[in-house]
This record gives C-alpha cells, sequence and structure tokens, in this order.
C-alpha cells in the first residue's frame, strides 16, 4: 500500500525537491514565509516528521541542525500518484483517461501534437 502525502506536506516536499532533494528547516521556513505562508514552527516540524515517519524524507544530522533529504524523487511520487489516480478512477485503463481528456477538451490539440511527438521520438 502506498503512503499518501497531505496537501500540507506535499507543500513541503515541493521546497525541498526544488532544492535539489534537501533543505535544512531554516531554508524551508523561509521558502514558507516567501510564499506568505504563516505555519507554526511546531506545525512545519510535525508536517516534517510524519514525512520522515512516512519514509518520504530522511534526516541527515549537520552539527547540531536537521538537514532534511527526499527520499524520493519528484518524478517518482508523480508516477506513483498516477497509477492511484488510474486505478482508483479509471481501474488502469489509460485508453479511458485519455478519452476524457479528449472528450472534456482538457488535452488542447497542440498537447496532443507534443504527445505524439514525445511517443514518435521515445519509440522511432
Amino acid at each position: 500500500m502506498v503512503q499518501k502525502i497531505s496537501e500540507s506536506e506535499l507543500v513541503l516536499m515541493k521546497i525541498i525537491w526544488k532544492n535539489g532533494g534537501a533543505a535544512l528547516y531554516s531554508f524551508i521556513m523561509e521558502e514558507l514565509e516567501k510564499d506568505k505562508n504563516e505555519w507554526k514552527n511546531n506545525t512545519v516540524l510535525t508536517l516534517l516528521s510524519r514525512l520522515v515517519e512516512k519514509k518520504f524524507l530522511k534526516i541527515k544530522k549537520i552539527g547540531r541542525r536537521n538537514e532534511y533529504v527526499a527520499a524520493i524523487t519528484e518524478i517518482e511520487y508523480q508516477t506513483m500518484q498516477t497509477h492511484c489516480f488510474l486505478d482508483k478512477v479509471y481501474g488502469g485503463n489509460v485508453k479511458n483517461l485519455v478519452a476524457t481528456l479528449l472528450q472534456q477538451d482538457i488535452l488542447s490539440e497542440d498537447e496532443w501534437k507534443e504527445i505524439e511527438n514525445f511517443w514518435r521520438k521515445e519509440n522511432g
């Protein structure tokens, strides 16, 4: 069973991923302030410790400070979540997902051409 990341935990993971996969607590707090996020210190520490418990983060000691290191890349997380979504909503049927994207005009013609070009390069 794949562990879930809450919306709040994902905010922290994105900060860490954006910083090359590792960040000190002070850096995380600075980034949250830049985004006008006013979470209290205890809230952030709780979210970080949950991510460690769920094995999405590891703690690396640097003197007396903790560096939070991502144990999974952003692409790995996106892939995992895509598979979960596909299984849950479409029973694993990719064709139905793509049909929905096209029928509901979620995927533009340009995006569709981009995907076709990507597919040709990958399988060319």
